[in-house]
């Protein structure tokens, strides 16, 4: 059966997951964003409708994806009546329960990936995390799952938040790393792609070894001349500074530990 589906949210989610369904045969009937250039560039490539305007939210679509930032729920879902609907968010971090004030019908599909509006992505390799308050919408949310990806798994929602902040660890935090990585390059006048073969060895190391075995460097037995000629050298980036001796501090406590 093909639902039509209604997005709320233009973002980087929104935008992948939605072509990524209407490339393999659902409808989307409308594209809700905030602002009318995200939603009408969305619209666009779906060749559907779009609203600036929650109460211009159609009500007679089947399911209802929520791919808004957790603070912007209570900005939309109040004006929107969807009581006998599937009301869907793809949040790693907010409960099911978070619905239940808006449809009797609820659940979550949650793709494990970090996405950007204008860069494609393998759909059919990404784990793909569903939960539904019944067992006949948590297959229809299986079902669906399943056109886009070989890696579908029903989790509930305490485990869900687990995943999300060991993503937001494994993905977020290192990406943040690199752009640290990036500016002290800068101030040397060095490009940052000296450092590319080092970021892809050490994420292909990941996929054959386990991490805590992979770890190298001066942090994991703390060697205080390597320590405290780099603490030397980062006087100019004091908050770098502070954030280099409490990683070196937690990555010597922790393989100490084991």
């Amino acid at each position: 059966m093909s639902h039509r589906i209604v997005f709320l949210g233009a973002g980087n989610l929104a935008t992948r997951l939605s072509l990524e369904l209407k490339k393999n045969g659902y409808v989307i009937a409308q594209v809700y964003s905030r602002t009318k250039s995200s939603a009408s560039q969305l619209a666009l490539k779906l060749q559907t409708h779009y609203t600036t305007s929650p109460q211009k939210i159609i009500p007679d679509a089947d399911i209802y994806f929520v791919a808004l930032k957790d603070s912007a729920y209570q900005e939309v879902l109040p004006y929107v009546t969807l009581p006998d609907k599937l009301l869907v968010h793809c949040s790693g971090s907010m409960p099911l329960s978070a619905l239940e004030k808006y449809s009797e019908r609820r659940g979550v599909l949650y793709p494990l990936q970090t996405f950007s509006k204008n860069r494609l992505v393998d759909f059919s390799e990404i784990p793909v995390f569903i939960e539904a308050n019944s067992k006949a919408d948590e297959e229809k949310l299986n079902q669906i799952a399943h056109k886009i990806s070989h890696k579908v798994k029903v989790l509930d929602s305490e485990k869900r938040l687990s995943l999300h902040i060991a993503a937001v660890f494994a993905c977020n935090f290192v990406n943040h790393f690199y752009s640290v990585a990036s500016e002290i390059l800068k101030s040397d006048g060095i490009p940052f792609d000296v450092l590319q073969p080092l970021i892809l060895e050490t994420a292909e190391k990941v996929q054959v070894m386990a991490p805590e075995e992979a770890q190298t460097g001066p942090a994991v037995r703390f060697d205080k001349n390597v320590i405290s000629s780099h603490m030397d050298a980062l006087q100019a980036f004091p908050e770098f500074r502070k954030m280099y001796m409490d990683i070196s501090e937690s990555i010597f406590k922790y393989h100490k530990n084991r």
